[in-house]
């Protein structure tokens, strides 16, 4: 194998100039998502949550967006896992969007809110079947001695839940990450990237900036 100071490439796929930008971003960002979908990357809505608990340790893991909006960038969760634990202490998180294929990424920062039961609902209900029961049948990041026990839970579930709808777990909901700063990062020849930063600011408008690479 080669040693890894040896892996090297050059970003030429594309730049990101001035005249690309939009004055909202995630009027942008829209347009980079719809890139990625037609290329056809698998997971294109994937992206990295930071989160910071309350002894000060930062941990990461890969969720789905599963809305979009001016207001916003949505997800869904156990509302006792780690990241909701996270959250529910410290606001201030971060995404990235690692569309690596296309020499892209985008990194969010923001403050994360927790949706209505009525938004939860409306989503949980637009799930398929089996995923409505996984919700019910696992207690996120808590131990389990075995794949085997947890299908079990789910079969319980599934038995439990056999005739009509299933409700919305009272320990599963959404949060929107309102976000305060977005840089839309593309690669460049010789690591000159083309890097750009939208801040907001106190009016609502957003402050635009070219970042060295």
């Amino acid at each position: 194998m080669k040693a890894l100071h040896e892996f090297r490439k050059e970003y030429t796929l594309g730049r990101l100039t001035e005249d690309s930008l939009t004055e909202h971003p995630i009027d942008l960002f829209e347009v980079w998502l719809k890139d990625a979908i037609d290329a056809n990357l698998p997971d294109p809505n994937a992206m990295t949550v930071a989160t910071v608990n309350s002894e000060g340790q930062p941990s990461q893991r890969i969720v789905l967006l599963k809305d979009l909006s001016k207001d916003g960038f949505v997800f869904y969760t156990n509302l006792g896992s780690n990241k909701a634990k996270d959250l529910k202490h410290n606001e201030k998180v971060s995404l990235h969007f690692p569309w690596y294929f296309l020499e892209r990424q985008v990194s969010v920062q923001g403050r994360a809110v927790k949706l209505s039961r009525k938004e939860d609902a409306a989503y949980f209900l637009s799930r398929p079947k089996e995923s409505q029961l996984g919700a019910w049948a696992s207690q996120q990041s808590k131990p389990i001695s075995t794949r085997e026990m947890l299908m079990t839970q789910f079969h319980q579930m599934k038995e439990k839940f056999a005739k009509g709808e299933i409700p919305l777990p009272d320990f599963w909901g959404g949060f929107r990450i309102e976000p305060q700063r977005i840089e839309f990062w593309q690669g460049g020849e010789h690591r000159l990237h083309d890097r750009f930063e939208y801040c907001k600011q106190d009016d609502a408008s957003w402050k635009i900036q070219r970042l060295m690479p």
